[in-house]
């Protein structure tokens, strides 16, 4: 029975942590988009580099 003194504390203690975490991440705005990471493995946003990137050698010699 004594050991419950010691664990409502605890868990007390994790619960004020998680609050603490949940609000600074929605002060640090961690959720205000939650599309645009979704979205930006559909879109390549290097079009224009790539064209002036080296194309790989080839293994044959065009003929």
């Amino acid at each position: 029975m004594s050991v419950i003194y010691v664990l409502i504390p605890i868990a007390i203690l994790f619960v004020i942590i998680g609050l603490g975490v949940f609000f600074w991440a929605v002060r640090a705005r961690q959720f205000d988009d939650l599309d645009k990471e979704g979205f930006s493995i559909l879109f390549d946003e290097n079009n224009a580099d790539s064209s002036k990137q080296p194309h790989a050698p080839q293994d044959k010699p065009p003929q």
